[in-house]
């Protein structure tokens, strides 16, 4: 085999260390003997658009989006599908042999997959659930929630005109509440998602108190790293059962692993330890 048709992916974000996608790839990569690669870029905004143009040329077949571009990978994409075009952001990007560039997003299934592989009984449907965030990630677990049958999410971000937005984008189904009073809604949710970077490493904590919690709340977290974040261990202690965020990586990774190197992996014990271990 030839270096050119060696496949090659990549995770885009900035920055990129924290990131456990290069890892879990790889790991399957290994897993099915296939001659591929899969590594970390670090994209300076100032050369965005240039960036991210290039790597189909330079060999790539796809790569994963994180932050701070899932929303703005929209305006280069050439094709859109249509769940990424809803959702308003991409986290998977497919670049076809003829030189464009597919945008999908595939997190709003990873978060999905990812509460009901713990909690088969677990539905948005159940009750409100309360959101922490209003970004790319938001986009997705707001679309996830309402295919899910939830009928009233309660949405709060620091900036409120970010989430004013989404509720427009979205209906009626999204209330839109102050950053400061969040807490006041915690008490009757059934679900509650920090969709936002806070108490990722290097980042501040969620600065949301967490006393209205009541018992057995499916409380979930897309940052992984720590695996266990004070948002989720202060809800573990008031008795509510806990999703960690490295799961909702590994779901929503299978469809383009699958999309790039042409195998479907399974989600197994042994990789959750191996991403878990530093």
């Amino acid at each position: 085999m030839s270096l050119s048709t060696i496949p090659v992916a990549a995770v885009l974000g900035h920055p990129i260390n924290h990131s456990k996608s290069p890892k879990l790839h790889n790991y399957w990569l290994s897993l099915f003997d296939i001659d591929g690669h899969y590594i970390p870029l670090d994209i300076d905004p100032r050369n965005f658009e240039n960036s991210i143009r290039a790597l189909g040329g330079l060999g790539f077949v796809g790569a994963n989006v994180t932050i701070p571009y899932k929303e703005k990978i929209l305006k280069i994409a050439d094709k859109i599908s249509d769940r990424a075009a809803i959702i308003g952001a991409a986290n998977t990007l497919t670049f076809l042999p003829d030189g464009r560039i597919y945008a999908d997003n595939t997190d709003g299934y990873g978060f999905l997959q990812n509460i009901k592989s713990k909690y088969k009984d677990w539905s948005a449907s159940e009750g409100i659930s309360v959101v922490f965030g209003a970004g790319g990630a938001s986009r997705a677990i707001l679309g996830a929630l309402l295919e899910d049958g939830s009928n009233e999410v309660i949405l709060a971000n620091r900036t409120r005109s970010r989430a004013d937005q989404l509720r427009s984008d979205f209906g009626a189904k999204i209330k839109v509440v102050d950053w400061m009073k969040v807490q006041n809604y915690l008490s009757d949710a059934s679900t509650v998602i920090n969709a936002t970077s806070l108490g990722m490493d290097g980042q501040a904590e969620l600065p949301i108190p967490l006393n209205g919690l009541k018992k057995n709340t499916l409380v979930t977290d897309i940052v992984y790293t720590p695996l266990k974040t004070s948002f989720l261990e202060h809800a573990a202690k008031r008795g509510c059962r806990t999703v960690d965020g490295l799961g909702m990586l590994i779901h929503q990774a299978i469809p383009g692993f699958e999309r790039w190197f042409g195998v479907k992996p399974d989600v197994s014990e042994n990789l959750r330890e191996l991403l878990i271990s530093q």
